[in-house]
């Protein structure tokens, strides 16, 4: 992966040079052409940064050919979203460094709905404005296992997100502390451990509203995590009546 990492820098590089010794003799729409291109060039090197490896793939075929589900690799924000990688240029164009996803929309680009990230050992949901959500640890379980019949499945499912502003700022804190449903402990930040199943509740205010049931596969090397997930339940769009602001 490192060797990959060093791939999309140099080539980055190489675009910006190959950009300003061309735009002296080359036309606007030229340089517009190439800029098009070594810019999708990057974005097919970074998608093949952020897959997962083939052998991964193999050893979950059978899963990934049920509907729903997905394998997908979290970088960890504290490496690549750093302070001293971004001085160094060492960082993905991709906002939030792919230590984000979205398991409704299938993207690690931050601020389209984003569902779970990845940070200092820590996964983490609920990441703007009033939205949030919840999760459980609930140990080495197959995905198979769980279903919409799953008992912390259906407390997820029975669930009803807040309807305005004042009451999702209080679930915000009650998650961050431990929300108790049906007697088991809900919150928004779960350490990291691999081989383990952890149920999700993410409500994102005006975009999505998801269940999802994930495994967390392995970790390499550059503490980025390999993830299986299942897709349970997509609600309605969440909406949120919103605390006026005060006028002078």
């Amino acid at each position: 992966m490192k060797k990959m990492f060093m791939t999309i820098l140099s080539l980055a590089l190489l675009a910006t040079l190959s950009i300003t010794l061309r735009a002296q003799s080359a036309s606007r729409e030229d340089v517009l052409k190439d800029i098009a291109a070594k810019r999708a060039e990057l974005q097919r090197l970074e998608d093949q940064f952020l897959a997962p490896a083939d052998e991964d793939r193999a050893a979950y075929k059978e899963f990934l050919a049920q509907p729903d589900t997905g394998l997908i690799r979290l970088l960890p924000r504290e490496v690549y979203e750093s302070e001293v990688y971004k001085k160094n240029q060492k960082t993905l164009t991709i906002r939030g460094g792919g230590a984000y996803y979205s398991f409704a929309r299938l993207t690690h680009e931050y601020g389209y709905g984003s569902d779970l990230s990845l940070d200092s050992g820590y996964l983490s949901v609920g990441f703007a404005g009033a939205s949030y959500g919840m999760m459980i640890d609930l140990g080495d379980v197959s995905l198979d296992e769980i279903s919409t019949d799953y008992p912390r499945v259906l407390s997820l499912l029975n669930y009803g997100a807040a309807k305005d502003e004042p009451q999702a700022r209080l679930e915000q804190r009650q998650v961050q502390l431990g929300r108790i449903l049906d007697g088991a402990t809900y919150k928004d930040r779960v350490p990291v451990k691999i081989g383990t199943t952890f149920l999700l509740r993410s409500i994102n205010y005006d975009f999505t509203d998801v269940l999802v049931a994930f495994r967390t596969v392995r970790k390499d090397p550059d503490g980025s995590l390999i993830i299986a997930w299942k897709l349970l339940k997509k609600f309605p769009k969440p909406e949120l009546a919103r605390t006026a602001q005060a006028t002078n």
